[in-house]
This record gives structure tokens, C-alpha cells and sequence, in this order.
């Protein structure tokens, strides 16, 4: 058991310092790197013991102050002071003695070397070794035996905020040239090797320090490219919407309200194939419900249909949020309006702008208006009298969900009154 034990200390310790000549993955260095430790347990002193001496499994009690510093968020040191109160059990012949040591451990963050955040984010693991001084006082037998120690041990964390970890610490102790028991009642000179071993079990809190919001226990590799990563792959599968349902995203779809279902090219563009700036699917509509043939293979229009139609808001121009300029592909609503003054030349017009209701309401009353003498100018610059035009910023349109981004995009337009 002894050369077992020994051989663990020395394997971790050799471990644990090697590691901390390789080269580190970098991570910024915008952490917290010093913590306060204190924690408070059970112990078993396993031998030296005199005969007819021996306490309870475990027993009361263990007291640990400790003060760490990590170079990143592997590795660091901690320098720390522990305190042990060995007593009788019932059974045993009657005996206190204290043991006090203050050690240097090399501290290793076995959480981050075994990427615990692949499945977790607040709990954690650290390993620590190092050598120390200790005494063990008996007061009356007036024994102070001094000597050297090996410690090494676990420590599981479960963070509870960024300045706060509840800890729980298991480690092994061994005494070099340890010349007393543990229960001060013999003297064991033949034992001034690594004879002496005790165990401690403490529960704990780690405190940590510094302006930075995290400490190197929880800071992981390469975070910031991890999130720039998560966000570009939410840039991407939001470019992959189609919010219209017309079978092209957003990002290539030229034509952003296209109806579901509607025939459109590559681009989203609703299918116009005699190039009269009016939908495929729209003229045919139209044709159907407003038009009639003469039987000579030339189409009448009915007027007052058409008419119906356009002051029922089917024909409608729509703007991008915070914007006075109609969208590239809302241009055939504006066509729509000057074939049909063309055609009617007696016939005027009321230019209705609308906006959404983000912002203050005196803004958007402007951004109406702007919106429908964007129109206007659009139409008299295609030669239709100003004196035909009426211009109406009729400001919010709150018939739709204000918290709706998609339904928002719907009243961001100019609508038309034909009379």
C-alpha cells in the first residue's frame, strides 16, 4: 500500500510539472487568475499508530486555508496552510495530537485538459501536488516531531457564479522523517523514511478574485471562435429562410412578398413573360375576374373592377424599414397604377403612405408622406399631371402585430384611391 501510495505522488508530481514546460493552447488573457481557498473536513491518519491508539473512520476534524494563482487556465500554484486534530475513539486509549503544515502545490485544471465543457459548464476538476514542512504536537507527552510531506489530491468544483465554487477535496498526505505516531504515544525512529500517511476529506468554497468577470477555471480555448462560429452558422441559416414560401431564400430573393405559391424565377421574381411589368399570375387573375374578349382576339378591360381592386389595396408599393425609397421589387405596383392612369386619362388618384409603428409617431407620419411623394414623383416624371396626384401621409398603420417582423414588412407601403 505504502509504495503504492508513493508511487502515485511522485507520478502526479512528475506530471503535473511536465506539463507545464509543453506549450499551452492560448486563450486571451482577460481572466481572473487568483482565487482564495478555504474548506473544512474529516481526516484518517493510516500509520504510524501505536498499538491500542486509533481514532474513528474518519474523524473530526480538518481545517485547509489556501491561496492559488493560475498562469492560465491549465495550470498554476497554490500555496496553502491545513490543520488536523487526531483523537480517541471510545474504544482506544485516550490521546489528542494536532498536526499543522503549510505546503507549495503545482495545481493542474483537469477540467479544461479533459474539455469538461463538451458536456458541461459548471462542473470542474483539479489535481494538485506539491512538498511542505509539517509538525505534530502532543501536548502531554510535550512531543514536537517536525518533518517533511508529500501531498497530492482532487478537487471537484461545481461553479455557483463567477465569483463563487462550492469544492470537495480528497487527498493523500506523506511524512518524510515523521520520528512520533500520529497519536504522540511512541517514538518510532526506525520510521524516518515516507512512513507516514493520512487522508483528508474536506468540503470547501473557492472565492475568486479580480475585475474580469471570469476566472481561468472556467475559461475555455479558442471561446471567442467558438461563438464567432455558432454565429456565423446562425447568419447562414437564417440567409437559408424564405420568408415568402416562394422557393428561394432571402438572401437571393429579389422580390421579398411574393405570394406562396406564386410562379418566380431564380431570383424570386414573379414571372412576367410579355415583360408589361405585371405578374404572370396577376395578369391571368385579372384577365379572369376583370376582363372580357371581344371575340376579335383584343381584351376589354372593366374599369370599375380594376378599379375595385386597386382601391381594395391589391396594387400596393412597399418599402424597406426606415426607408422613403420603394424596393427593387415592388416596382410593378407603381406600373400597375401609371398603365391605369394612362388608360383612363379623366382619372385621378390619392397616393396613401403608410408606416409601421416602430419609432415616434410624428416621425413616421413624415416617413409616410415621403413615401407617397416618392411615388408621385415616380409618376409625374413618366408624364402624368402633378394636378392628378394627391398626396395623403396617413402615418401608422397599427393593424398588425407590432412585434412581427414579417408583419411589419406588410405596412411598410403606399396604397392607391382611384376616383
Amino acid at each position: 500500500m505504502k509504495k503504492i501510495i508513493l508511487t502515485l505522488v511522485f507520478a502526479s508530481a512528475i506530471t503535473t510539472l511536465s506539463a507545464q514546460t509543453e506549450t499551452v493552447k492560448s486563450t486571451e488573457n482577460n481572466f481572473n487568475k487568483w482565487s482564495i481557498e478555504v474548506a473544512g473536513g474529516v481526516n484518517k491518519p493510516q500509520q504510524p499508530m501505536t498499538p491500542g491508539y486509533f481514532t474513528s473512520t474518519p474523524s473530526a476534524f480538518v481545517a485547509d486555508l489556501g491561496v492559488r494563482y493560475m498562469f492560465n487556465n491549465k495550470f498554476g500554484l497554490k500555496a496553502d496552510v491545513g490543520y488536523n486534530s487526531f483523537q480517541a475513539k471510545k474504544e482506544s486509549i485516550d490521546f489528542e495530537t494536532n498536526y499543522y503544515r503549510a505546503n507549495l502545490q503545482a495545481v493542474a485544471n483537469l477540467g479544461r485538459i479533459l474539455n469538461f465543457e463538451t458536456w458541461t459548464k459548471s462542473i470542474g476538476l483539479l489535481s494538485h501536488t506539491g512538498f511542505g514542512y509539517a509538525q505534530l504536537r502532543n501536548e502531554d507527552n510535550d512531543i514536537q516531531d517536525k518533518m517533511g510531506n508529500f501531498i497530492t489530491g482532487v478537487t471537484g468544483q461545481i461553479k455557483l457564479s463567477n465569483r463563487l465554487a462550492l469544492t470537495g477535496d480528497f487527498t493523500t498526505i506523506v511524512n518524510f522523517s515523521q520520528g512520533t505516531a500520529f497519536d504522540g504515544a511512541s517514538l518510532t525512529p526506525e520510521a524516518r523514511g515516507f512512513q507516514g500517511i493520512l487522508f483528508n476529506g474536506t468540503v470547501g468554497l473557492t472565492v475568486y478574485l479580480g475585475k474580469n468577470e471570469k476566472h481561468a477555471d472556467w475559461v475555455i480555448d479558442n471561446e471567442n471562435e467558438i461563438e464567432e462560429l455558432r454565429q456565423k452558422i446562425t447568419d447562414i441559416e437564417n440567409k437559408m429562410l424564405d420568408t415568402d414560401k416562394d422557393g428561394v431564400a432571402d438572401y437571393l430573393d429579389e422580390e421579398a412578398n411574393t405570394p406562396a405559391g406564386a410562379m418566380v424565377d431564380t431570383k424570386g421574381k414573379s414571372v412576367d413573360k410579355n415583360n408589361n411589368n405585371v405578374p404572370d399570375e396577376t395578369e391571368a387573375y385579372i384577365l379572369k375576374n376583370y376582363a372580357g374578349n371581344t371575340g376579335d382576339g383584343s381584351i376589354i378591360y372593366n374599369n370599375d373592377l380594376i378599379k375595385s381592386l386597386i382601391n381594395g389595396g391589391y396594387v400596393a408599393v412597399y418599402f424597406d424599414y426606415n426607408k422613403s425609397t420603394p424596393t427593387n421589387v415592388s416596382t410593378e405596383g407603381t406600373d400597375f397604377i401609371l398603365t391605369y392612369l394612362r388608360n383612363n386619362p379623366s382619372a385621378s388618384v390619392d397616393i396613401i403612405g403608410h408606416a409601421d409603428e416602430l419609432g415616434r409617431s410624428e416621425y413616421n407620419d413624415k416617413l409616410s408622406a415621403a413615401r407617397a411623394n416618392n411615388v408621385k414623383n415616380t409618376l409625374v416624371k413618366a408624364n402624368i399631371d402633378a394636378s392628378r396626384l394627391n398626396v395623403v401621409g396617413a402615418g401608422e398603420d397599427n393593424s398588425v402585430d407590432k412585434n412581427s417582423d414579417a408583419a411589419r414588412k406588410l405596412v411598410r407601403r403606399v396604397t392607391f384611391i382611384v376616383k
